[in-house]
């Protein structure tokens, strides 16, 4: 199944894909009728093809540079009352109308506006670039919450990813201008503030005691509907979610079959005392019933990042760890296989302090039970530097206590990284990173890359510096694999290196 963020028109921060080279061949001239020459034929040719490019140029020349596609439903102008009529029996005011009645306040609607530029002119009819490049304007519509009463917003990074302009509208029908305070990718989290006081804030539940089967509500705005209220239970918990728009896997989610559609990303998902519990995400296509949201407790730390610094301040242990198979289970003593592996344990990290070695399995984080690699990062991510957490390791069959004390990851991590795994040394040239130094012996230099090649991509992001380069792999440094796109000529080549020893 496909994943799909529930934006609508979302404007994504593209993959990176190899240019499609198109074969230089001419098409076979077709033969001339009888009795005409060939050479009245080509003249005829020629005027005809002139002709046309002329009337190409002059249209495109006459028509306005900034164009606007047509535009989406936009949010709906009537304001939805939540008042509760004095005179309505108690049996009829269930939790849900009293969840509706209290939250709806809270929701908003977010719309954003993204110029993008493309060509005016197909390439092959304009070779020296003289009509340059045209601008149109892109529209999407997503959800959001109240976060605190002073003006803060919260709402999914992909809602408000390449905007240029962000609307929120409250549900009185109050439009204001809002500011972008910072985004996560990884959790699919941003942080919006606008010039309000006093607004009424979604008050704020836990996720960590959530039960599956539990009722829970869903408010947003899908295709433009404000105020729209939905139900379900918690359909499962710690779900791990492949994207292949994003080209990765989203941890932890929350399952439910409250009904979410495009326009419901970024609102909040309450339980039913009407503290958000999750943040509406995304929804499998083509699919009735399955939709994911964030955890709160998971957002939580994100959002007082994003308040505190403008980014997150990213929880570094330095063990590299994957999802314990059933036959690494059975070779290591384990009766099931449970937990995650370590891998690898960076030098002079908390973990290698902390007693941590590879091929230890980690059970337990906080006396939170571990499953897999994508639980354990879970867990992870929610820490906070600099204060002390138990693990429990499993090694040679016997379980073991262990203390570590996450940090910041090391400026230079991600470019440590690259060097300790591929064996490559990289530097900056005309917005662009070219590989500098391949180690004898290296894996790099096993599958053949050479220096003066241009690395262009890291796990699916385009990359234009050494700087870019070493932030998706600090990102990305408890990945069990990281992808490099490496261009050679014409030519872009897509190479996996596994993350463990």
């Amino acid at each position: 199944m496909t994943l799909r963020c529930n934006r609508e028109s979302v404007v994504e921060r593209r993959p990176l894909r190899p240019p499609v080279l198109a074969k230089n061949r001419r098409p076979r001239a077709a033969a001339a009728p009888p009795g005409t020459s060939r050479g009245f034929e080509r003249r005829i040719h020629a005027m005809n093809l002139r002709r046309t490019l002329l009337l190409f140029a002059f249209a495109f020349a006459c028509k306005p540079a900034v164009e606007s596609q047509p535009a989406l439903a936009q949010p709906q102008t009537n304001v939805q009352t939540n008042t509760i009529p004095p005179a309505v029996s108690a049996a009829r005011r269930t939790p849900i109308v009293v969840v509706a009645h209290n939250v709806l306040p809270s929701v908003v609607n977010i719309q954003t506006e993204a110029t993008i530029q493309r060509r005016a002119v197909d390439p092959m009819f304009d070779p020296f670039g003289f009509f340059g490049p045209r601008s149109y304007t892109s529209q999407s519509l997503g959800s959001g919450f109240v976060w605190s009463s002073d003006g803060v917003i919260v709402t999914n990074n992909h809602v408000v990813e390449g905007a240029s302009r962000i609307t929120v509208n409250f549900n009185d029908g109050t439009q204001v201008a809002a500011k972008l305070l910072g985004v996560d990718p990884d959790s699919d989290v941003a942080v919006l503030k606008v010039d309000s006081k006093n607004l009424t804030a979604a008050p704020i539940g836990l996720s960590s005691d959530l039960m599956i089967g539990e009722s829970v509500v869903a408010v947003g705005n899908p295709f433009g509907l404000s105020g729209t209220v939905t139900t379900g239970v918690v359909s499962a918990l710690g779900r791990s979610v492949p994207s292949q728009e994003q080209g990765r896997t989203y941890t932890d989610f929350i399952q439910t079959d409250a009904s979410i559609n495009p326009g419901n990303s970024g609102g909040p998902l309450l339980n039913i005392e009407g503290k958000v519990i999750g943040i509406n995400v995304a929804i499998y296509q083509n699919a009735q019933g399955i939709g994911f949201a964030i955890p709160v407790d998971r957002a939580k730390k994100v959002i007082q990042d994003l308040l505190r610094y403008g980014t997150v301040h990213s929880a570094w242990i330095g063990a590299v760890t994957t999802t314990l198979t059933p036959e690494e289970a059975k070779r290591l003593g384990q009766n099931t296989p449970r937990g995650a592996l370590v891998a690898r344990v960076f030098a002079g990290s908390p973990a290698e302090q902390s007693g941590i070695k590879t091929g230890d399995v980690i059970t337990a984080v906080a006396g939170k039970p571990v499953d897999s690699r994508e639980s354990f990062n879970t867990y992870t991510a929610t820490l906070a530097n600099g204060q002390p957490v138990a693990l429990t390791v499993t090694r040679g069959g016997s379980p073991r206590k262990l203390q570590v004390r996450p940090s910041d990851p090391p400026a230079n991590l991600g470019l440590r990284v690259l060097e300790e795994i591929s064996g490559l040394r990289v530097a900056d040239e005309q917005h662009a990173v070219v590989i500098d130094q391949v180690a004898s012996g290296s894996r790099a230099a096993d599958i053949g890359l050479q220096p003066g090649d241009v690395i262009v991509g890291i796990n699916g992001i385009e990359i234009a510096s050494t700087k870019d380069l070493n932030a998706e792999l600090t990102r990305g440094a408890d990945r069990s694999s990281m992808v490099l796109s490496v261009q050679r000529g014409r030519y872009i080549y897509t190479l996996t290196f596994p993350m463990g020893v």
